[in-house]
């Protein structure tokens, strides 16, 4: 029998917090007594509020510590010029979406809501369905994209139209605050959350560092870097590990104690963080195109764990970095200020300049023709596009290969002209296109060498990294990969596109295929004719 005394150790011991809010409202808030106790009576509406508000903001803006991230990478001599030219598409685009019409990333994501509720807290309501009528509110009056797809049966889904349903998460807590992180998260960005079960041999100065610098570079590109990067070593279960990853991408847990105890708390591990931010450096991929800053910065954080199980998690917070807190006491509504005037990071010596050099490519001529003028220049080269694009994503691909398997030709369209996999956010009134950002190249990868050999998808267009199939089938078919800048959409929107025409499969929303006509749209050659990947270097 254990002759150990009880003491209960708080498992994730937060220090102050100095995030800086704005009063909301002090309306829908009162204070009552029961049993002597002052309780904190929060009306439904006070969380409908609070979560239309507080996700309405973060599809628009980003906190200040993360915009003056970005604008470091302008003033670092060793940034390179890629780096410097994706930091300053990031800082352009935010200033578009401060204005709140275009939000910066097409895939305003899923909603996530975690709150921590005061024991004296009293709502006296279903608090999840509050909050999913603000979550609602927000993406059904703003420009939002709505990406939630709700299973008919296993095999058949249909587009909620309105985004729900989001994901709330409500703890318990002692208290009279109610305390909130609101996430949204996009597609890409969360698919990077990896879960890893590995062995406490494992846990070794020689074997560990090496380990997370491996998972780290195997993020590759797809989620729109620079990144804020976590790992979580450790945890009582794997579902634990994952959620420490998700909250300590977003900043969350940046106040706990640097040092653990033989209580189990948990702990930051600076020296690792700052050696893997380093690697990270290192690692020659850059802000998407090469350069210096794949990361912003690292976490790594150290839980308890099971003698038998050492879960590692992995995941990232991208250059869509939206994560806000809020908070509901007796003096109001509460709202984490995000910065509202990005332009003034923006160093004048930007704003005078031009856009540099780029290779002007006209679409609006004979497939071969354009095949031709690409294949003269070397991958990495900077190209500016013109003309006709069709834009089709991840259930257009399925379709069209579904018209294969019956023995039927591909659309002309998809021969005529490139392929640009996105899918739109919704068009504000007097705009050609709502926000339009590239998606995750690699979800397309499979289809590519049979839409190839048939004609079909010989120039795409897309952001992140992608497999050796794609490589090898370029090489064979004479195709080309051009990547765009994961994150800036609204600056695309405004801009480049000119024009959004829905061409084929209308029931499918944002999911449907679309033809866009774009002026000096920004692109890079990824992989070209020849077998070359710009990123094989990295590999």
């Amino acid at each position: 029998m254990s002759t150990i005394e009880f003491k209960y150790q708080e498992s994730f011991p937060l220090g102050k917090d100095d995030t800086e809010y704005y009063l909301l409202t002090k309306d829908h808030v009162s204070v009552a007594e029961f049993e002597g106790n002052e309780v904190l009576k929060v009306e439904p509406e006070a969380l409908t509020l609070l979560a239309q508000h507080a996700l309405h903001d973060t599809s628009f803006l980003l906190r200040p510590a993360h915009q003056a991230q970005v604008a470091q990478i302008l003033e670092d001599p060793e940034a390179s010029e890629n780096d410097k030219y994706v930091a300053l598409t990031f800082l352009r685009n935010a200033e578009i979406a401060a204005k709140g019409i275009l939000p910066f990333c097409q895939d305003t994501g899923t909603a996530i809501i975690m709150g921590k509720k005061g024991q004296n807290v009293w709502t006296g309501c279903n608090d999840e369905e509050a909050l999913s009528r603000g979550v609602f509110n927000t993406f059904v009056e703003d420009n939002l994209r709505y990406s939630q797809n709700a299973p008919l049966n296993m095999y058949d889904e249909v587009n909620t139209g309105c985004n729900l349903p989001a994901q709330i998460d409500i703890y318990s807590t002692e208290g009279s605050e109610y305390k909130f992180l609101c996430i949204v998260k996009g597609g890409g960005s969360a698919n990077k959350t990896m879960l890893y079960q590995e062995t406490k041999a494992l846990l070794t100065p020689e074997k560990l560092e090496k380990y997370l610098i491996e998972k780290m570079k195997s993020l590759g590109t797809a989620a729109c870097p620079p990144y804020h990067v976590a790992f979580v070593i450790g945890g009582t279960s794997a579902e634990t590990n994952l959620k420490v990853v998700k909250l300590a991408s977003a900043k969350y847990y940046d106040e706990l104690p640097t040092t653990g105890n033989e209580g189990g708390q948990a702990f930051r591990d600076l020296d690792m963080e700052a050696k893997l931010l380093k690697a990270a450096q290192n690692l020659g991929i850059g802000a998407q195109f090469g350069g210096k800053y794949f990361a912003h910065d690292i976490r790594v954080i150290r839980l308890p764990r099971h003698g038998a199980s050492c879960p590692i998690g992995m995941g990232v917070s991208c250059s869509a970095d939206r994560n806000i807190k809020a908070k509901i006491n007796k003096e109001g509504i509460w709202i984490e200020k995000l910065e509202d005037n990005p332009g003034k990071y923006i160093p004048q010596s930007y704003r005078e300049a031009g856009e540099g050099e780029a290779v002007h490519i006209n679409l609006n001529r004979p497939m071969p023709e354009i095949l031709a003028e690409l294949s003269k220049y070397p991958v990495s080269t900077r190209v500016s596009l013109t003309g006709t694009i069709i834009v089709g994503r991840d259930i257009a691909h399925a379709r069209l290969q579904a018209m294969l398997d019956k023995g039927e030709d591909l659309p002309q369209y998809i021969k005529d002209h490139p392929i640009y996999y996105a899918g739109p956010a919704k068009k504000p009134e007097g705009y050609a296109s709502g926000s339009l950002g590239p998606t995750t190249a690699g979800r397309m990868d499979s289809y590519v060498d049979a839409f190839q050999s048939r004609g079909g998808s010989l120039i795409m267009l897309s952001k992140g990294n992608r497999s050796q199939q794609v490589t090898d089938a370029c090489k064979k078919h004479g195709g080309f990969y051009l990547g765009s800048i994961g994150g800036p959409a609204a600056i695309l929107a405004q801009n480049s596109i000119k024009s959004l025409e829905c061409i084929a499969y209308p029931e499918l929303d944002m999911e449907a295929i679309w033809k866009i006509e774009v002026e000096n749209f920004p692109v890079f050659i990824l992989v070209d004719d020849k077998g070359n990947d710009f990123f094989q270097k990295f590999k």
